[in-house]
């Protein structure tokens, strides 16, 4: 199905062909660094590690440590045994703010895309040269995030696999959440890829509510799965249950770690501190509205990439944030629905979205706007991690309103 380009054009989904890519040039060196930015020491040393032929993990750490770590998270309730209840799925997000299933997804689609997605990594330098890419062995020297150039040109690699967006359309998951919510449910467009590197903690996802990122209504679900077993020192997710219930977006603030927002539930009376999560396995989802505050735990293994997909479904017919409606970090590194259809072999699931006509909401822009402020103010305050986060704008986007801050504000800085 081609879609009509000027309707295209005005929902977002064919623009950023008039940018030319992000550049690292001129004057900006000396706020990179090497490995970390501009990756330009990512392919200068391999590390030795033992080749597994599984993809499960052992710890890595001393049996009391990880005792320690498991006290202080609950184990998320499951909710296998009421799948075929309505009524009491129904109660228990109201209750908890989320749902837990295991074996949602199917394992074997996943794998398959588990390898296809590594095997991308591998080629981009990410994994260790000579060892099984389904192993997600990182290379150290890779390392990257969300908002590096270099992390960017290979997510976007990923993000062109007609399989990673077609586990968004699970109708066993579908049928879940419609059933949840009474109505028709729809994917939203923007399907993510969460691809992490391991003691890479201060890049960490922060505690946050989805709804500073992705906007549209609050009665929007996240739906989060592993892409291969998932324990906790891999990373996986983790939420306080009820959060949702404060019925209300919580003030955040910068953050370095993915979507630079960050909330406090010290601060916030009706917000109490316990987290519950698990050690997942491939198939597993989590299933949270807009509201509920989650994190992501730091990938404290050896050498593993932690990899996880989180879609976001919607009604059909509430609105949708405009910016849902164009690839992942395109905003970043220019890439079109065009590019990322170039070598699928079905059209079923392109553009799919436009015959709903779903209304359009502008993009709020205040948490972001905020957050880099903050960024500018702690920069000239000496705060390190806020000069890196200033860098990564600077080098990624230096004619921007905001790099042309963030140059200025480096400027200074010794």
């Amino acid at each position: 199905m081609q879609p009509n380009t000027k309707a295209t054009q005005s929902h977002g989904v064919r623009q950023g062909t008039g940018n030319g890519p992000p550049t690292t040039g001129g004057a900006l060196p000396e706020f990179a660094i090497a490995g970390k930015i501009n990756g330009s020491s990512r392919y200068r040393r391999m590390s030795r590690v033992k080749h597994n032929t599984g993809f499960g993990l052992r710890s890595s750490r001393p049996p009391d440590q990880q005792h320690s770590m498991s006290d202080c998270l609950r184990e998320l309730r499951q909710s296998n045994d009421v799948q075929r209840d309505t009524a009491e799925l129904q109660r228990r997000l109201e209750e908890d703010g989320y749902l837990f299933l295991r074996g949602l997804l199917d394992r074997e689609q996943l794998l398959s895309l588990r390898r296809q997605m590594l095997a991308l990594m591998q080629a981009g330098g990410w994994l260790v040269q000579g060892t099984d890419p389904v192993d997600g062995i990182a290379n150290p020297d890779a390392r990257s995030t969300e908002g590096d150039t270099a992390y960017t040109d290979v997510y976007h690699q990923v993000y062109r696999l007609q399989a990673f967006h077609e586990i968004a359309h699970s109708r066993g998951l579908i049928g879940v959440l419609e059933r949840i919510r009474g109505c028709t449910m729809m994917p939203q467009p923007q399907n993510v890829a969460r691809l992490w590197f391991p003691k890479f903690t201060e890049h960490t996802t922060p505690i946050h509510q989805d709804f500073v990122h992705f906007q549209g209504t609050h009665d929007n679900l996240t739906c989060w799965s592993p892409i291969g077993d998932c324990p906790r020192e891999l990373g996986g997710l983790a939420v306080i249950p009820g959060s949702h219930k404060v019925d209300r977006v919580l003030e955040h603030h910068f953050s370095l770690g993915a979507g630079s927002l960050h909330v406090d539930p010290a601060k916030h009376s009706d917000v109490h501190d316990e987290w519950h999560t698990t050690d997942y396995k491939v198939g597993d989802t989590l299933i949270f509205p807009a509201l509920t505050i989650h994190k992501a735990l730091p990938n404290l293994s050896e050498n593993r990439l932690r990899v996880s997909l989180d879609n976001r479904y919607q009604r059909i017919g509430d609105p949708i944030a405009e910016h849902m409606l164009n690839p992942h970090l395109g905003s970043m590194s220019p890439l079109t629905w065009d590019d990322v259809y170039e070598n699928w072999d079905s059209d079923e699931f392109q553009y799919y979205w436009m015959k709903h006509n779903n209304p359009i909401l502008p993009k709020i822009t205040e948490y972001l706007d905020k957050a880099f402020d903050e960024a500018v103010e702690m920069t000239r305050n000496g705060d390190q991690k806020a000069q890196l986060h200033l860098r990564r704008i600077a080098i990624r986007d230096p004619s921007s309103d905001q790099g042309q801050v963030a140059l200025k504000v480096l400027s200074t800085v010794k």
